[in-house]
């Protein structure tokens, strides 16, 4: 999951960025609302958390524009604003979900996979594909029940290729996905990790359209008849 926040306070962004990207997701951090406007043109997001009170604008101005311009990925407002008038605003304004401050890592993780849960329709957590399933809050894949070991970067690249089913996504999308702005990505990264997915959960699990990109391949007899846990 490759998640934008908008958080002018850096001890709290750093602590949100750190935390969830301990738990396997992909963070990048504006400071303000024009920064993150920049940001959600520049690259593919699966989900903004919003400050409200971000130094240059109004978080709520922001988001009402946002989507009048049509942006339609889920929005979680992380905010001490805790009035009903301004919850029911901000839902109102657009956001998906409104989360207060102070606020338990764990319970804003647990929001974020349920905004992209409902996002790519579907109405439990565990997502199924063949003789795959993989637990997008656990961090765990299995096949055929065995736990499979992967990287974090691997599981980024896994769930953005199962929320994205018979979708062609770009080399340049899956980047964003998996390593969000970071600038010392080397160049062959990205095949690196889909050569380890498919070591590990067969050879048809990406599948590479020629001149266009990747997408999710089909699971059959290819696929490794059992997998263990690497140590």
């Amino acid at each position: 999951m490759h998640v934008l926040l908008t958080e002018d306070d850096t001890l709290i962004a750093h602590g949100i960025v750190a935390g969830l990207n301990a738990q396997g997701l992909t963070v990048d951090h504006a400071t303000t609302a024009a920064q993150a406007e920049a940001m959600l043109h520049a690259a593919c997001f699966d989900v903004l958390i919003l400050d409200l009170g971000l130094p240059d604008e109004d978080g709520l101005a922001l988001l009402q524009r946002l989507r009048r311009q049509g942006l339609n990925l889920p929005v979680l407002i992380l905010s001490a604003r805790d009035a009903v008038a301004e919850r029911v605003a901000g839902l109102q304004a657009g956001a998906d979900d409104y989360l207060l401050k102070p606020f338990d890592l764990r319970e804003l993780a647990a929001r974020l996979h349920s905004l992209l849960r409902r996002a790519a329709g579907r109405c439990v957590n565990l997502i199924e594909h063949g003789r795959l399933r993989y637990d997008p809050s656990g961090c765990q894949a299995f096949l055929d029940g065995v736990p499979v070991d992967l990287s974090r970067r691997e599981q980024a690249l896994l769930q953005t290729l199962l929320n994205n089913r018979d979708r062609v996504l770009s080399s340049a999308q899956l980047k964003d996905a998996v390593y969000g702005f970071s600038d010392d990505v080397e160049s062959n990264a990205l095949n690196v990790h889909i050569h380890h997915l498919r070591r590990k959960l067969g050879p048809s699990i990406v599948e590479t359209v020629r001149g266009l990109g990747y997408r999710l391949g089909p699971v059959g007899d290819s696929m490794p008849v059992r997998a263990t846990a690497e140590p």
